[in-house]
């Protein structure tokens, strides 16, 4: 089952992506506001990926997605945004985001993102077996766990795909441009900064001086 909560707040747009969901397969629940979002992620443990407003009253979607984050690194997060300032991109990423798409957007838009995102879930089913190691990282692709000196590393499916493709390009530089190709798919249309905020993300986790990243 691939089940989806959807936040958002305005009826006719939550019905819009709701309906599109559904017809591509997907099961959905429906929450507009983040205190039903919260309510309905505690019961439903099953929830693979999480598609948030952000402009919402009360808890908004920034909140609702650090709390995810707080208690899983596995749900993937989608947020919605009719804002196109730098900042909220970065606010959303650093809230443990994975990807956003900004309002309007067409169906074929949503639903790229939504499958992409959802692949990328998916993943382990095709990696079985595969372990890679490179100074004091460990990366398992059956476990999908990163450790650091046999120390875990808590990653989002993002930053655990970065990993990933680190150690599958060992010695190789690669462009934010073939980062976006490998991690966020084929097509995907972000932005580079994209890329960025969320290198610096892992970084954080990963690096003993951030700032001055090895």
């Amino acid at each position: 089952m691939r089940k989806i909560l959807v936040l958002e707040d305005e009826a006719t747009i939550r019905e819009f992506v709701v309906i599109n969901l559904k017809r591509s397969g997907y099961t959905v629940v429906e929450a507009d506001s983040g205190e039903r979002a919260l309510e309905l992620l505690g019961a439903n443990p099953d929830i693979d990926i999480a598609l948030c407003d952000i402009m919402l009253p009360g808890i908004d979607g920034f909140e609702v997605a650090r709390t995810i984050r707080a208690n899983s690194q596995q749900i993937g997060i989608i947020l919605l945004t009719a804002k196109t300032q730098e900042t909220d991109k970065v606010t959303g990423f650093m809230s443990g985001a994975d990807d956003y798409i900004t309002k309007p957007f067409s169906p074929s838009e949503l639903l790229a993102r939504v499958d992409a995102l959802y692949r990328r879930l998916s993943l382990s089913m095709r990696d079985e077996g595969k372990v890679y190691q490179s100074g004091p990282f460990t990366v398992d692709l059956v476990s999908r766990t990163c450790t650091k000196n046999n120390v875990p590393v808590d990653l989002t499916q993002v930053e655990f795909m970065l990993m990933k493709t680190f150690m599958e390009n060992k010695n190789v530089a690669l462009s934010r441009a073939m980062l976006l190709d490998k991690v966020w798919g084929a097509g995907h249309g972000g932005e580079e900064k994209t890329v960025d905020v969320n290198m610096r993300r892992l970084r954080m986790k990963i690096e003993d001086d951030p700032s001055d990243p090895k």
